[in-house]
């Protein structure tokens, strides 16, 4: 069944956090704890996103920290049987937008090196792999994918 169209993604609030942890814990192995993620939601330098369906669950969600003129993705995560719908693709739509909106230099992430569907997501949307973290990850033990889009150069006149 294609959700996509049934999806809204909404500011992330406290109402989400107990959602939003459990998603971390399905989907991460070093998941951030429920008081991290509710931390979050006073820092002025971050936005966390949530994506809804159509009963009003957290079916995914996305952090952004941004910095001066530079966005560093921190998490998007979308429930594993809610995948391959569009909902990470919308996530990072919003913060694309934003980047761009709001004239940001760049946006840069973290994606595990076996995360074949990450990265082909973010390779999509025009991100580019900047370098790599050597054994970054644990649980298991891998490198980390540093993908970045530059953005300072558009809309400029060659």
């Amino acid at each position: 069944m294609d959700n996509r169209q049934n999806v809204r993604i909404l500011p992330m609030n406290g109402d989400h956090l107990d959602e939003v942890a459990a998603l971390e814990r399905i989907c991460f192995s070093d998941p951030w704890s429920r008081n991290m993620l509710a931390e979050e939601l006073s820092n002025d330098l971050a936005a966390f996103l949530v994506a809804l369906n159509q009963r009003e669950e957290v079916i995914g969600y996305a952090g952004i920290q941004v910095v001066l003129d530079e966005g560093y993705i921190l998490n998007i995560a979308v429930r594993p049987d809610c995948r391959r719908q569009g909902v990470a693709g919308k996530l990072l739509q919003v913060f694309l937008d934003f980047a761009r909106g709001n004239r940001l230099a760049f946006l840069t992430l973290e994606v595990r090196a076996s995360n074949d569907a990450a990265i082909a997501l973010y390779e999509s949307r025009g991100f580019r792999e900047a370098g790599r973290r050597k054994n970054y990850y644990e649980h298991p033990r891998e490198d980390a994918v540093l993908m970045t889009l530059n953005l300072s150069g558009e809309g400029e006149e060659p």
